[in-house]
């Protein structure tokens, strides 16, 4: 099986004819095209503009008179990829936004060693080429951690759980945040009550006291995530998103502490604990989001965890880690042992699951000769394999970097409310600073009030409204989806599903049921006899004819004869060959063969059955100027048949993994956006590669997260739904992103002239939240387009 040899190559960052800025190919766009995307372009701006080039030369002059210790000897963990081509992927902790990706990735490309620098935000993975010796790996990571940041080797499982950790902490800081501005809501709700003169000036401060009392112990906790970040950022002589979000919320409880002090009317604790209740919703729900690509990862390590037999030279077996295999071991694989490192087998005869890397339904079999990969599962008498690559070399880890790859490539897609914020630290800062300094020096106030206008100024460009534009249609668009039986599984997913316009399908377990089912079968008597000597074998097959005719009994002594059948006394259940059929039909539909004396042979065929309603949905897709495709790994003449049945004439078969990633890689450089449907761990790559992908409730855990969407049930209606849904999302999101936009266009002005207070810029900036969630909720009463 060709399609087994995946040795995939990842792609080179400074190809001809390549972004100025990122490196990626420019193929498909006009001859003179200098930049890929609007990103990089106004990227490379920034750093001509900004002087990046002479924060690297800082950098680089800090790093040479004060190097910075670093706990880890990386050198070690580098890996020789191609002759004086150095590999070596880091853990970066501290990695929060886009913008975090995208200055690192834009400083260490000023270095013309490296050949490679690309972050996944996902999995917070950084993963570096370059030529020169191993040692200069150190100097690499080096430059990482002068930028505030702290680079670890990266361990898949230890980085799992480190941001499980995180969110962990997420989710605590979220739910004391919802605690505090439900209750000092409630106080600010009574003193508001009171400002027509019905409250003493006494209880109202009262009232400030205990808002006080409940909510700087409650920020202090609450805004954790976004104080170290912002420290991190600052020590390190630069700035980011947090930034302002945490100088807002000190300055809002450090003027309403002084406000309470002093006796005045307003104080704004419940503007502070409530921006930070708001962000915290959204950044957790970011990074719920953004652990996808992990859980991916996760579950295919799981396939290749744990311990395999290791035969030694004196013909006895130890146990031994899968992570300590190397090229040249030999392996006992018992029956029902799943292989950890990729091989050729030596000894023995089998049937092997290979369906999680081929998506082949049927066994393969196993024989010596016979190359294997890690993950597949042994079906029957145990193998001897000699291991060919180990670790990080074998087929699973290459899916694993395919689906990582693929991640980062979707994190590129530049959303508006990406571009905004990238300007929001430094436009917001210098905002509330004009307003401060311009009411002292033009407008003669004292600092205090001043203070309280630049307050007012940070807490109204808070983008609460642009933040939860999205989010919200998604949360509504959600809801109505899994009243249909869909789960959507990422943020962003309803936005690509809408703008979709080639539609590729797997075959085995998503345009069919993914189990051989028999067909045609003979007379009833026949098929009982079959299915109790079946029931002896775990072969698929086997089980089909066991579901065919429940009613059998299990019949005692039967052989299983590996790779060919079973034999019951002079019966035979197997291969035409075991059971001497020489003329069997070709039909390509997948057999048995039941051999007894004095009968002749009877033949049992399988077939994988259609989907309900599966050419009804490939027709509509069409109708709606959809382009339809079918991607598998199974065999020609099986597909052919399903494509046929489905009316589908673009096919293609014995497709591996890394084929069908890159097949949808090329068709999204030719400008088509491709949404995959696929279930097995072979699809995996392909789902992450695709602009969007979709899998039903029965495929793999691997499928399933590297999946947009799951759907429930045998019909692929839900496909035509969740198309129709996301097109009414689209607008809707589109429709938000113009109110919160138009809302600080006509506030801030406002602000800045002193009309707006902190208490009424947090009422304003609620009220512009509380407009896009109502718009959101239309979604879920009135109809999709179709």
């Amino acid at each position: 099986m060709t399609g087994l040899a995946l040795r995939a190559e990842l792609p080179q960052a400074r190809a001809q004819s390549a972004c100025a800025h990122c490196g990626e190919s420019l193929r498909g766009l006009s001859g003179d095209a200098t930049f890929c995307c609007s990103g990089c372009a106004s990227a490379h701006a920034i750093i001509a503009a900004a002087g990046l080039g002479s924060f690297y030369r800082k950098l680089e002059e800090t790093r040479a008179h004060r190097p910075l210790p670093l706990d880890t000897d990386f050198a070690g963990f580098a890996q020789e990829v191609g002759p004086g081509l150095f590999s070596l992927d880091l853990l970066i902790d501290g990695l929060d936004c886009a913008a975090c990706v995208w200055l690192i990735e834009s400083l260490l490309a000023r270095n013309p060693a490296i050949v490679v620098a690309r972050v996944n935000l996902s999995t917070r993975r950084l993963a570096l080429r370059w030529r020169g010796t191993a040692n200069a790996a150190n100097e690499h990571a080096s430059l990482v951690a002068a930028l505030g940041y702290r680079p670890a080797p990266y361990r898949a499982l230890a980085a799992a759980a480190r941001d499980d950790a995180e969110t962990s902490e997420m989710v605590r800081c979220l739910a004391v945040a919802g605690f505090a501005a439900a209750n000092v809501m409630l106080l600010s709700v009574a003193i508001w009550s009171g400002h027509d003169g019905s409250m003493g000036d006494a209880t109202r401060t009262l009232f400030h006291w205990l808002s006080a009392a409940v909510a700087l112990p409650a920020v202090a906790y609450a805004g954790r995530p976004f104080f170290r970040s912002a420290w991190r950022a600052l020590r390190a002589g630069r700035s980011n998103m947090d930034v302002p979000i945490s100088v807002g919320v000190i300055l809002a409880s450090a003027v309403s502490l002084h406000e309470t002090w002093i006796g005045a009317e307003h104080a704004f604790f419940d503007s502070a604990i409530t921006l930070l209740f708001f962000l915290l919703v959204g950044r957790t729900l970011d990074r719920r989001a953004r652990g996808r690509a992990r859980r991916t990862v996760q579950a295919m390590l799981a396939l290749s965890a744990g311990s395999a037999h290791v035969v030694k030279p004196d013909g006895t077996t130890e146990a031994r880690r899968i992570d300590n295999l190397a090229p040249g071991d030999v392996l006992l694989v018992a029956a029902g042992d799943r292989l950890g490192a990729d091989g050729r087998v030596i000894e023995g005869h089998s049937a092997l699951d290979a369906s999680l890397i081929t998506g082949e339904s049927l066994p393969l079999a196993a024989m010596p000769g016979t190359s294997v990969v890690a993950g597949m599962l042994n079906l029957g008498a145990p193998l001897r394999v000699k291991v060919t690559a180990s670790g990080e070399r074998t087929v699973l880890a290459e899916i694993v970097r395919l689906i990582e790859a693929a991640e980062h490539g979707r994190s590129r897609f530049v959303a508006l409310v990406d571009r905004v914020a990238r300007a929001y630290a430094p436009v917001v800062h210098l905002t509330a600073l004009f307003a401060f300094l311009g009411w002292i020096v033009l407008g003669g106030l004292a600092w205090d009030q001043a203070l309280v206008i630049a307050t007012a100024v940070l807490i109204i460009t808070c983008p609460c409204a642009l933040a939860l534009a999205v989010p919200a249609v998604q949360v509504v668009a959600t809801t109505r989806l899994m009243k249909s039986g869909v789960l959507l599984l990422s943020p962003t997913a309803l936005e690509r599903l809408a703008h979709i316009d080639h539609v590729v399908f797997d075959k085995t377990g998503t345009l069919t049921l993914g189990r051989p089912e028999l067909v045609d079968p003979p007379d009833r008597a026949t098929v009982t006899l079959a299915a109790g000597i079946a029931a002896s074998s775990r072969h698929p097959l086997a089980k089909a004819l066991q579901r065919a005719a429940p009613e059998a009994a299990t019949v005692e002594g039967v052989t299983e004869h590996p790779g060919l059948g079973l034999e019951w006394g002079r019966t035979r259940l197997g291969s035409a060959k075991f059971c001497g059929v020489a003329d069997a039909p070709q039909d390509g539909r997948s057999e048995l063969w039941l051999a007894r004396p004095d009968h002749r042979p009877m033949r049992f065929a399988f077939a994988d059955r259609l989907r309900p309603g599966a050419a009804t949905v490939i027709a509509n897709l069409k109708h709606r100027g959809l382009r339809v495709e079918l991607l598998s790994g199974d065999r020609a003449h099986a597909v052919a048949r399903i494509a046929g049945e489905c009316g589908i004439a673009d096919w293609r078969a014995e497709v591996s993994p890394a084929d069908k990633a890159e097949h949808l890689a090329e068709l999204a450089r030719t400008g088509r956006r491709v949404l995959m449907v696929g279930d097995g761990l072979n699809d995996a790559p392909a789902l992450a590669t695709a602009h969007a992908s979709i899998s039903p409730a029965t495929a793999s855990e691997a499928a399933q997260n590297a999946a947009d969407a799951i759907f429930q049930g045998e019909s692929l209606d839900a496909v035509l739904e969740i198309l129709a849904v996301a097109r009414s999302a689209e607008r809707a999101m589109r429709q938000n992103l113009a109110l919160a936009l138009l809302y600080n266009l006509a506030a801030v002005p406002l602000a800045i002239a002193g009309i707006v207070t902190p208490l009424i810029a947090a009422i304003a900036m609620s009220s512009s939240s509380l407009l896009v969630i109502g718009n959101a909720l239309r979604l879920g009463s009135r109809r999709s387009d179709s």
